[in-house]
């Protein structure tokens, strides 16, 4: 009985080394000196809370990240994503489809969060279907009409609209800013592909996007081996943008007033602005 058990026990150690064996042959090696996590588990940095009597003074202001200039370029790469690293878009495409967040439709000239949209509606504004004629490559060789759906990719989108509020909190004596709403845009083109204007696709109410956007990874150009989330890229402002549009009695944008350099002074003259009141707020 005994010589049984010990014969018992001694095969399930064999088993029990074979299969530890069997895991670490599965297991990748260490991409890197130390193991970092695989999925970012923060939370966002929660706002100040401020009383009605001590928002003063509130200005709005609209801008555009342009992700083809070099410091915003980690919002664009990668291309093609990997473990946690995605592109901005593909993060908000990906929280979409999930129901994390919530799209708002676009086509308001007031840029507000009225209409909800929902993933398929999203899809359906940005995928295109075409009719097209094409050639049999078999006798009689005649031609025949055809669709063509041309599928939406993250790399499609270049820029992004910003909504932020300008404010004075009379009670901390600061100048804040917050981030109220994101919006993606493409290109737009005619039936010749020649460039026809700029396409908003929805709105993203970023204070509702900011827990998904702390889960998400950012390329740190500074330091690879702190951990930067999207959350963080927009909370220490690391982006580089301009200014389109203020708010003004007429509810106009500065294109619709200004072209070319005036355009171009006109945006840097609101930036000035908002810099020179919260200097002439205090007394040196």
């Amino acid at each position: 009985m005994k010589k049984i058990i010990s014969m018992l026990m001694l095969l399930l150690l064999f088993v029990s080394a074979g299969s530890f064996a069997q895991q670490l042959m599965n297991t990748p090696p260490r991409d890197g000196v130390v193991d970092m996590a695989d999925k970012l588990e923060k939370k966002p940095i929660p706002y100040p809370w401020i009383r009605n009597s001590d928002y003063v003074w509130q200005k709005r202001i609209w801008r555009v990240i342009d992700m083809r200039e070099k410091m915003n370029q980690p919002m664009y790469f990668p291309e093609v994503p990997h473990n946690n690293w995605k592109s901005f878009m593909t993060v908000l495409v990906d929280a979409l489809k999930e129901g994390s967040i919530t799209a708002y439709d676009a086509s308001s000239t007031t840029d507000e969060f009225i209409i909800p949209l929902s993933y398929k509606e999203v899809m359906a504004k940005v995928e295109k279907a075409d009719s097209t004629q094409m050639q049999r490559d078999y006798p009689p060789y005649d031609f025949y009409d055809t669709v063509i759906i041309k599928k939406f990719h993250a790399t499609d989108v270049k820029k992004f609209r910003i909504k932020e509020d300008w404010f004075f909190d009379k009670q901390r004596s600061m100048m804040e800013v917050r981030i109220i709403g994101i919006c993606p845009i493409i290109d737009q083109l005619d039936s010749k592909g020649d460039f026809k204007g700029y396409k908003p696709l929805f709105w993203i109410y970023f204070p509702e996007a900011r827990t998904v956007l702390a889960k998400s990874e950012v390329f740190n150009r500074f330091n690879g081996a702190a951990k930067l989330t999207y959350d963080d890229f927009f909370w220490k402002r690391m982006f580089s943008s301009y200014i389109y549009k203020e708010d003004n009695v007429y509810d106009r944008s500065i294109l619709e007033y200004a072209q070319g350099i005036d355009a171009m002074l006109e945006s840097d003259r609101i930036k000035n602005d908002l810099f020179t009141f919260e200097q002439q707020l205090w007394e040196y």
